[in-house]
């Protein structure tokens, strides 16, 4: 008796465990202790075609578990046949490298693992007998890597099995370029190779031929332009007439945005860097940079949406722990240390906490129906829905709820 097994590819995808993608089970432990609980969507992608030796390129942004996606491969590579100096991690930035060691660290917990950070601004001479010890794992910001390779004595990579380029984007964005190409010439060439970036961008791809072999390219959905909707309907729900424009909109709905914007329609506009250049957008009074730019030329051509023919305008940038080298860099290339905008008391901010709160579960809410939608799911009602003749006009009404709501609270 035959059996079809009705059972779709995307549900597989939505059942799979750790131990279903082929991770060995002092990995899988590892990933439990520390409550990895179903793989994300990156690592489901990624992990097969890692363990298969392929090489891969990863496009997804920080925060989608893509750490994860290519340490266990390397994890588990290295249970099979340990060796020092056995897998490099190339980072943008000092932050990241640590950030990707402690990974590093705690998925390897139950396998002995040993890492090293190797990053500008810290002793070279401590570093260089870290490196003597031989890591499995070096995690390096490119200039420093390099620095070791041709000044210190007996430390090569010429056994190298793995490589991996983590941020690629932003590695290339910081000119990081003619040091990774250095780096390529003397490490070998038969070896697995992992290039993760947030975009495709041409720079990324130039790396990509120069550097993988017969990669295999894995991709999930785009946080940014998933950020830039959410940000959206999170406004639209406080009371505020904000509409996104971002690059995974059609190009009817992106002039419908921006039409919308310019004739005062919608006075607040949440866009991605699609918005920073070759728009003419003539009066903008503020621009606040969600996420700061990393490529300091890119936050001239945001802040220069406003004030613009001799008007006044003013530019916030929100800045995390995360954020400061970009931060101090941008100040250098416009040669001007910028002001901390007073945003009052903590007491005043927290008072403000659960009106956000409950317009960000709505926004989640209205994005997991809009994702249901687009798969082809059947349509989640809500109360009135079927009196407005689009989305928007939906959304709108419950921002006006949540805006009377706001104003009782106020009261």
């Amino acid at each position: 008796l035959g059996i079809m097994d009705s059972t779709t590819e995307s549900d597989k995808k939505k059942m799979a465990t750790f131990k279903s993608l082929g991770i060995i089970e002092p990995l899988c432990q590892a990933c439990e202790q520390l409550k990895y609980k179903v793989p994300t969507e990156i690592q489901t992608e990624a992990i097969p075609w890692a363990l298969q030796g392929r090489d891969i390129i990863g496009l997804a942004q920080t925060g989608s578990g893509k750490t994860a996606a290519f340490a266990l491969p390397i994890l588990q590579a290295l249970w099979e046949a340990p060796q020092g100096l056995f897998s490099c991690v190339l980072a943008p930035t000092r932050e990241l490298a640590y950030q990707i060691s402690e990974s590093f660290e705690s998925l390897g917990s139950t396998i002995g693992v040993r890492c090293v950070v190797i990053i500008g601004g810290m002793d070279m001479m401590s570093q260089a007998i870290a490196l003597s010890k031989k890591p499995h794992i070096i995690i390096a910001t490119p200039g420093r890597l390099h620095d070791h390779l041709e000044n210190t004595k007996g430390f090569s990579l010429r056994n190298l099995k793995y490589l991996v380029m983590d941020e690629a984007d932003k590695l290339l964005d910081m000119d990081f370029g003619p040091v990774i190409d250095k780096i390529l010439k003397v490490i070998p060439k038969e070896r697995h190779t992992y290039l993760f970036s947030a975009t495709m961008t041409t720079k990324v791809a130039k790396l990509q031929r120069a550097s993988l072999n017969n990669p295999v390219k894995v991709e999930v959905s785009s946080k940014t332009c998933n950020d830039t909707q959410r940000l959206a309907l999170l406004l639209r729900n406080l009371g505020f007439p904000a509409i996104p424009l971002h690059g995974q909109l059609s190009q009817s709905k992106r002039l419908g945005s921006l039409n919308k914007f310019k004739a005062g329609n919608r006075n607040i506009l949440v866009a991605t860097d699609v918005a920073s250049r070759g728009l003419d957008i003539p009066l903008v009074d503020v621009v606040i940079n969600y996420d700061i730019p990393l490529n300091s030329k890119d936050y001239i051509h945001r802040v220069g949406r406003t004030a613009r023919a001799g008007r006044s305008g003013k530019s916030i940038t929100l800045v995390t722990q995360y954020d400061v080298e970009f931060y101090q860099r941008i100040e250098q290339v416009i040669g001007k240390q910028m002001e901390l905008f007073p945003i009052g008391s903590k007491e005043d901010v927290l008072l403000l906490q659960e009106r956000v709160s409950e317009a960000q579960r709505i926004a989640t809410l209205e994005m997991k129906e809009e994702h249901q939608q687009k798969k082809g799911s059947k349509r989640v009602k809500s109360e009135g829905n079927d009196d407005y003749k689009d989305r928007e006009d939906r959304d709108l009404v419950v921002s006006n709820k949540l805006s009377k709501k706001a104003k009782r609270i106020r009261r």
